[in-house]
């Protein structure tokens, strides 16, 4: 009985030390940072999204029903609060997420894709290297049409190129479409246009090519088939569409050539051909969204891929159908390349960019 009883308690000793042993390890610092360690960044944490424009446009729409669902992919699910920064065509918010914010993954900033003009051409607001941004993803790629009103005595890119009087094309200023799109038709085709500035925006060209003050604008194509008054337009034969921008023809312009082929058949000279991708790959980096330089690459790719897991997630592609979106993203890292290529001209064409933006 005494025997069976020492035994007993020698056992007991032996799982009282291992449980002390064990005590010991876990609140060693060591085995603290490891539990800390598999704590995700983000748990508890909140990214603030940076929009670069005012409130209720396209950029800070898509923002804002990016923001609602790029969190349910992010490890730890943080929360998200968008905040607009708008100011000097979206250069305020950008030089903000460039160099003002912690390079820590917190925060994200969506900026106009023409933003790069800015920097190419040397405009002394600019305090961001467009190519160091953390490019995290786009949900849509954009080409940009030339229409006029159908009523104009131009029906065909010659009349264009030999009219005795150019042409009248709405413009918001300098930079926009209306301004740039027409001089880049210049210089690539021989297109001159006599451009009519200061319309506030949109719907007021829309109402001046009714009330014939002029006959012409560029829209993205995303706009033109998105919204009245042009799905009526179209429909009605009101407005002719000259060319698109696009790599090759939309199916629902399929008659309508593309600048491409424009500048192919025209013979526009290699300067010319160089100028017009710079100035179109604005359009094809879509609605950017980007982080801030320097952080952490883990958790740029935690972004990246949680930016791909909601561009496709179902409730998201959803809401953009009751939008009128059409959803083509493009990831980070394609971002970055694009990003990279466009920047690095030479300066001869930095110098016909100047023009072409009316920044002379």
């Amino acid at each position: 009985m005494e025997t069976r009883f020492k035994s007993s308690n020698v056992q007991a000793f032996k799982v009282l030390g291992i449980v002390f042993i064990l005590t010991l390890e876990l609140l060693n610092p060591l085995n603290l940072e490891r539990v800390s360690a598999q704590t995700p960044f983000y748990q508890g944490k909140t990214i603030t999204m940076v929009v670069a424009s005012t409130t209720g446009g396209g950029y800070d729409l898509w923002a804002r029903l990016t923001a609602r669902h790029i969190v349910k992919y992010i490890p730890g699910h943080p929360s998200i609060v968008v905040q607009n920064m708008p100011g000097a065509g979206n250069i305020i918010g950008a030089n903000y997420v460039y160099g003002v914010a912690k390079p820590d993954g917190l925060t994200l900033g969506a900026v106009n894709p023409a933003l790069y003009f800015d920097q190419l051409v040397g405009r002394p607001e600019v305090k961001f290297d467009w190519t160091k941004f953390n490019w995290i993803g786009s949900p849509e790629k954009n080409d940009i049409v030339h229409y006029i009103r159908a009523d104009a005595p131009f029906k065909t890119i010659d009349d264009l190129r030999n009219a005795k009087e150019p042409a009248k094309c709405g413009s918001t200023g300098t930079g926009s479409t209306g301004h740039y799109i027409p001089r880049l038709l210049e210089e690539t085709l021989g297109i001159k246009t006599q451009i009519v500035s200061g319309y506030p925006g949109a719907p007021d060209i829309e109402l001046a090519i009714e009330r014939s003050e002029v006959y012409c604008w560029s829209p993205l194509l995303a706009t033109y088939f998105g919204r009245e008054p042009y799905r009526r337009w179209h429909k009605s034969g009101y407005v002719r569409v000259m060319l698109q921008t696009g790599a090759k023809r939309d199916p629902r312009l399929k008659d309508t050539a593309t600048l491409i082929e424009l500048m192919q058949q025209y013979k526009t000279s290699e300067a010319g051909r160089r100028l017009a991708k710079v100035i179109l790959t604005a359009a094809t980096l879509g609605r950017p969204i980007g982080a801030t330089p320097g952080s952490p690459a883990d958790r740029v790719k935690i972004l990246r891929d949680a930016y791909a897991r909601a561009i496709a997630d179902p409730d998201l592609l959803g809401e953009a159908v009751k939008q009128g979106w059409e959803v083509d993203p493009t990831k980070g890292e394609e971002l970055q390349s694009l990003s990279k290529e466009v920047m690095t001209q030479p300066r001869e064409i930095i110098e016909r960019m100047k023009w072409v933006l009316g920044r002379e």
